[in-house]
């Protein structure tokens, strides 16, 4: 029988040999991501937040919107999905209405974090974190909701920068306690943090690197030789994209006009190839009277 994309994405995590995910803000990036060949997309809170509304990454965002991208998502790509929760959406009866919608939207495994509400980006200032045991409760919901055993629970901890290393490992060594799939101790601020997680965590582990955050970044080639189960780069498509837009838009403003330069914009063939025109074109002859 062929494996589904959660039994996929389950066995390559614990290859522990960095799988390489970046986050994607949309269906359209979803399937650049696939595209290129990447093994596994994920559906940043963050990203989502930036893109779809402008704004910054502080809990605007609700769980009608991550299901409805979710399963745009899953509609248009067939590697595992990976998708941001921030703190469930509530208390844990919230998280396990949380998790039945985002499993039936096609979510493969989702990430949930010990943040107090109204959350805020894990390379902000000025975080809080809920008690221990709130977050136990959380996985423990979310674990007891799921219908198939391989979607995967990765619980973060943001308890480095308030509480200290120390402190976020304990916290991480609990929730693993209480059945979560994956580790994920957000914004380790040295290389030798980073280097100690996978010998004190059992665990896979999930790094997550911010271009420009707390985080030191280190090779996957490295990072797959510590041992961690993903190597995460959230928001690397957002960057990129919106650097895309700010080039190609600055030419326009300053000329006047812009025309197909592959060094500026990709071009009208390339943009409908990336959304699967060909297939539909081919649907179209196949239905036509």
């Amino acid at each position: 029988m062929t494996k589904n994309s959660k039994a996929i994405l389950r066995e390559r995590v614990n290859q522990r040999n960095a799988l390489l995910v970046p986050g994607a803000f949309n269906a359209m990036s979803a399937r650049t991501i696939a595209d290129l060949g990447f093994e596994a997309v994920y559906l940043s809170g963050a990203g989502l937040t930036n893109m779809y509304y402008g704004l910054p990454d502080l809990a605007f965002i609700s769980l009608r919107d991550i299901v409805e991208h979710t399963s745009a998502i899953r509609d248009a790509v067939e590697i595992p999905l990976i998708v941001d929760i921030d703190t469930g959406f509530g208390n844990a009866l919230n998280v396990r209405h949380t998790i039945r919608a985002l499993e039936r939207a096609g979510a493969d495994a989702v990430q949930i974090e010990d943040q107090t509400f109204p959350k805020r980006c894990g390379h902000f200032s000025g975080k809080d974190v809920a008690s221990t045991e709130e977050m136990l409760s959380k996985i423990k919901s979310a674990v007891d909701a799921r219908q198939d055993s391989n979607f995967q629970i990765i619980a973060r901890t943001d308890a480095r920068s308030k509480y200290g290393f120390e402190a976020a490992i304990e916290r991480a060594q609990k929730f693993a306690e209480a059945g979560a799939d994956i580790l994920f101790v957000e914004a380790t601020e040295s290389m030798d943090e980073v280097r100690a997680l996978t010998r004190l965590l059992d665990k896979p582990q999930l790094m997550n690197i911010v271009i420009g955050g707390k985080t030191p970044a280190l090779d996957q080639a490295e990072l797959a030789q510590l041992g961690f189960g993903i190597v995460l780069y959230a928001n690397a498509a957002l960057q990129g994209a919106a650097l895309g837009m700010q080039k190609s838009l600055s030419q326009l403003k300053a000329s006047g006009r812009l025309d197909e330069d592959p060094s500026v914009v990709v071009p009208f063939s390339e943009r409908q190839r990336l959304v699967n025109k060909p297939f539909y074109d081919g649907l179209e002859k196949t239905y036509a009277y």
